[in-house]
């Protein structure tokens, strides 16, 4: 019986149109929390908004206690599943006291888009295998910076401090260059007007933090991407040959038994005209 429960629970909760009821849900969700910011709608309507946003969460818990019902253990084992059973976990806290400041994260459950949502899926999914490329990629950064950091202090700490005055404000300022933002006319030609060979740092500086890194980073997302998608691809693959090889089985299983009937036939009939 509970075997016959758990069965209709999960064909219920994974039908499209309970994956599509939840994805509504959601927006209008971040509808609400983004209108609770508004404080002449809060006048105007915080009741019906602050009512409306508890019932969602009421449903959104009952469809996760439903999974953790079906699903049992394996959920637990799910990322997935275990980044909404937390997402919503959080809006559970009470937002009161030293818990005030979780009331903000309550925007997260937002987040859950990326879990019902299948392409949304996909590119999380690549951007978390891409990690161990963009840690590497991001080492490099790191040591470039600290390099040029270290070169600009020494050169131009002494004029300008407030710039290059220390290591940290350094490190700042040579990633405000590497974002372009104002370099040449707030950065650079200032510093040239007393080191006028200072563009002999910025350039290869830019050419090398902007233009090669920051293309490395796509990059290697890109090809994260790929592969994440072949995989996928060769799983779906992968599972229609499966597929494919239990139905022929089951053919072939089905086919022997008629052919064993109809021996059984056969004898049956020869059987009875020897009878007569």
């Amino acid at each position: 019986m509970r075997i016959l429960m758990r069965h209709r629970i999960k064909t219920l909760i994974e039908h499209q149109y309970a994956q599509r009821l939840i994805v509504t849900l959601i927006l209008i969700n971040a509808v609400l929390l983004g209108l609770e910011t508004s404080d002449a709608m809060m006048s105007q309507s915080g009741g019906f908004i602050l009512a409306l946003d508890q019932l969602i969460l009421l449903l959104f818990v009952i469809e996760i206690t439903l999974r953790i019902y079906v699903y049992r253990f394996s959920f637990f084992r799910d990322p997935w599943s275990l980044f909404d059973f937390s997402v919503v976990a959080i809006a559970l806290i009470p937002a009161s006291g030293p818990f005030a400041v979780l009331r903000a994260l309550r925007v997260l459950r937002v987040l859950r888009l990326l879990t019902m949502v299948p392409s949304m899926r996909r590119v999380v999914g690549a951007l978390l295998a891409a990690i161990p490329g963009l840690g590497s990629i991001g080492l490099m950064l790191l040591i470039f910076y600290y390099v040029f950091a270290v070169i600009a202090t020494n050169l131009f700490g002494s004029t300008h401090p407030e710039w290059f005055g220390t290591l940290g404000d350094s490190f700042f300022t040579l990633f405000q260059i590497m974002t372009l933002e104002s370099w040449s006319m707030g950065i650079a030609r200032p510093v040239m007007e007393v080191f006028p060979y200072a563009w002999l740092f910025f350039v290869p500086f830019i050419l090398i933090a902007t233009f090669t890194m920051l293309n490395l980073f796509v990059a290697i997302i890109v090809s994260a991407m790929q592969t994440y998608s072949e995989a996928e691809h060769q799983e779906t693959v992968l599972t229609l040959q499966q597929t494919q090889e239990n139905i022929e089985t089951n053919l072939n299983q089905e086919i022997q038994l008629l052919r064993t009937e109809i021996r059984q036939l056969k004898q049956l009939l020869v059987a009875g005209q020897r009878d007569n």
